[in-house]
C-alpha cells in the first residue's frame, strides 16, 4: 500500500509540474479578419487585418497565447474627408479604402503602412503607444500594393506588387520616398500555369537569410503560400511552397499571413482561408524549420487543430452583444464609410444607440450604419428598436450586409402611418401595416451553406419567419463578409427622425 501511496504522490506530483499548453483549433475566429499580419514584443503579439471601408480602420488585435484575441484599438478613425468616405455625389469606397496592412515596431515606434485603392495612395500610420486608437501617419503619393516593411541597418524598405515583385526604399522616418535609393524589381513570380501570381508578400531577415513569403494560385490547385529567400537583399531568389492544401471541408487553400517566434523559441504563422459569405477566416499554424525554409502546417498541410507552447490567456473579442448601456462605442463596432459624429449619441436616450436620420436614397447610401462582424459556422443577430421618434420618409431597420444584401426595416409614409417592410437589393418581399413603437428584428446567418434569414416580432416573443431566404456571396464589389448592419435613413427633404436602438444581441450557433 506504501508503495502504491508513492506511485499516486509522484504522479500528481508530475501532474502538478506539467507545463499548461494552448490548445488551438482552427480557424482562431470564425469571422472575417483577411490579410494578417503579425508581431510580437516582448510577450505580446499583435495582430492588423484589414477593413476596408469600415471606420475606424485597421483593427489592432492583442494576444498572449496565440488563440485568443481581442481589438485594443484601431489604427484610423477614417482616411479621407472626401465624397468617398462621406457617400456623397454617388461616390464610395466599395471594395476599396486600406487593403493588406504591414505592421512593425522598431525603437520603440510602431508602424503601419497600406494602400488606400480609392486614393491610390500609400499610408504609414505610426505611434508610441498602440493600444490608443489614431496613430499620426505620412502619407506618400504612390500606391503600393500588399506592401511589406524591412528595417535594415539605418535603413527602410517597403516590398511589394502583384505577380512582379518589387523592393522600393523609404526615407528613414518612412515619410516619402528616398530620392536616389533603391526601387527595382526583386521577384519575378513564374506565369505559366497561374491563376494568380504572387502578391501578399511579407519580407523577414532571419539568420543567413532574407525571406519574402507570398500568395499565389496555381491553376488546378488551390491558393498556396510560397516562401522565396536569398542570402543578399537584392540577389537571386530562389522558391519553395510553404504550405498548400485544402483545409476543414472545403476547396479553399490557406495562405496569406506572417510568420513569428515566441520568446521559448517556437515559430508559428498566422494565414487566412476565404470561406464564402462570412467572409475571410484566419488559422493559426505551426512553423518547423527544415534546412533553412519555414515549413508550414504539417509538412506543407494546413492543420486543424494542435498544441500551442504557450499559457492559456484571455478571451476572444471579435464579436459581441450590446445593451448600448456604456457612453463609449464598443470596439467591435465599425461605422459604413466615415461617420457623422453630431447624428449619433449613446447619451441623448441612456442606455440607447440614437441614430438620427441622415438623407440617403438606399442602405447603401445611408451614413451611420453601425455594423460587426458575423461569426460562423452560424450565428443569431437580433435588435430591439424604438421607432417612435421615426418621421415621415424615415427608412430603419436591421440589414444583412453585403451588395446582395436583405433587410427588414420600418418604413414612414407622408401621411406618418408606419409599414415593416423586407426588402432584397432594393426589392420588397413584405410589406405590412405597422401601429406600434417598439420592434424587433432578428437574423439568423448560416455560413455552413451560405444562408440567411429574417424574422420580426411585435412583442419580443413570438416571432414571424419571412418566406424569402437570402443566398448569401462573398462578391468583389464588397470584398467584405456578410454583417448585421444596424440603419436609418430618411428620403424626405426635411430633417429626419431618430431611431432609438435598445440592444443588439449575437449569438454563435
Amino acid at each position: 500500500m506504501k508503495k502504491l501511496i508513492l506511485a499516486l504522490a509522484a504522479v500528481l506530483a508530475l501532474a502538478s509540474c506539467a507545463k499548461p499548453v494552448t490548445v488551438c483549433v482552427n480557424p482562431l475566429t470564425y469571422t472575417d479578419i483577411p490579410d494578417n499580419d503579425v508581431i510580437r514584443v516582448g510577450k505580446d503579439y499583435y495582430m492588423v487585418s484589414t477593413t476596408m471601408f469600415f471606420c475606424p480602420g485597421a483593427p489592432i488585435m492583442h494576444s498572449r497565447d496565440l488563440v485568443h484575441w481581442r481589438i485594443i484599438s484601431y489604427v484610423y478613425d477614417y482616411l479621407n474627408d472626401d465624397d468617398f468616405y462621406n457617400l456623397r455625389n454617388g461616390r464610395n469606397a466599395y471594395g476599396k479604402g486600406q487593403w493588406a496592412t504591414s505592421l512593425r515596431y522598431v525603437d520603440g515606434v510602431y508602424y503601419a503602412l497600406f494602400i488606400a485603392n480609392d486614393q491610390r495612395k500609400t499610408y504609414v500610420y505610426y505611434t508610441d503607444d498602440i493600444t490608443k486608437s489614431y496613430w499620426k501617419r505620412h502619407v506618400i503619393d504612390r500606391p503600393f500594393h500588399d506592401a511589406s516593411l524591412l528595417f535594415e541597418d539605418g535603413h527602410v524598405y517597403v516590398v511589394w506588387g502583384n505577380g512582379d515583385l518589387r523592393i522600393t526604399e523609404l526615407e528613414p522616418d518612412l515619410s516619402a520616398v528616398k530620392e536616389g535609393g533603391v526601387d527595382q524589381l526583386l521577384i519575378s513570380s513564374p506565369r505559366q500555369g497561374m491563376n494568380l501570381r504572387a502578391e501578399g508578400a511579407h519580407i523577414y531577415h532571419i539568420g543567413d537569410y532574407y525571406y519574402v513569403l507570398e500568395i499565389d494560385w496555381p491553376r488546378g490547385g488551390v491558393r498556396t503560400e510560397t516562401c522565396w529567400r536569398s542570402k543578399e537583399l537584392l540577389g537571386e531568389y530562389e522558391s519553395k511552397v510553404v504550405l498548400s492544401g485544402a483545409f476543414d471541408g472545403r476547396g479553399d487553400g490557406v495562405a496569406q499571413g506572417a510568420i513569428f517566434d515566441t520568446p521559448k523559441g517556437d515559430w508559428y504563422a498566422v494565414m487566412f482561408q476565404d470561406h464564402g459569405a462570412v467572409g475571410r477566416i484566419p488559422t493559426l499554424q505551426p512553423v518547423k524549420w527544415e534546412d533553412d525554409w519555414p515549413i508550414l502546417g504539417d509538412e506543407t498541410v494546413p492543420v486543424k487543430e494542435f498544441e500551442v507552447n504557450l499559457k492559456p490567456d484571455g478571451d476572444n473579442y471579435t464579436w459581441a452583444s450590446d445593451e448600448f448601456d456604456s457612453t463609449d462605442l464598443a470596439l467591435v463596432w465599425q461605422w459604413n464609410h466615415k461617420p457623422v459624429n453630431n447624428a449619433w449619441s449613446l447619451s441623448e436616450k441612456p442606455g440607447y444607440m440614437t441614430l438620427s436620420a441622415l438623407p440617403a436614397t438606399k442602405i447603401a447610401d445611408a451614413r451611420n450604419t453601425l455594423t460587426q462582424r458575423t461569426v460562423g459556422p452560424a450565428c443569431e443577430s437580433a435588435v430591439k428598436y424604438d421607432v417612435s421618434g421615426l418621421k415621415p420618409g424615415d427608412h430603419a431597420g436591421l440589414c444583412a450586409f453585403q451588395s446582395n444584401f436583405e433587410a427588414l426595416e420600418i418604413e414612414v409614409a407622408e401621411d406618418g402611418s408606419k409599414a415593416l417592410v423586407g426588402l432584397n437589393r432594393q426589392e420588397e418581399f413584405l410589406r405590412i401595416p405597422f401601429t406600434g413603437n417598439d420592434v424587433w428584428f432578428k437574423i439568423d446567418f448560416n455560413f455552413n451553406n451560405d444562408t440567411a434569414k429574417m424574422s420580426y416580432s411585435l412583442d419580443g416573443n413570438s416571432w414571424t419567419v419571412t418566406d424569402y431566404e437570402l443566398r448569401m456571396r462573398f462578391t468583389l464589389d464588397y470584398f467584405v463578409g456578410y454583417r448585421p448592419a444596424i440603419y436609418c435613413y430618411t428620403t424626405a427633404d426635411t430633417p429626419g427622425g431618430k431611431l432609438a436602438v435598445d440592444w443588439f444581441h449575437q449569438e454563435q450557433k
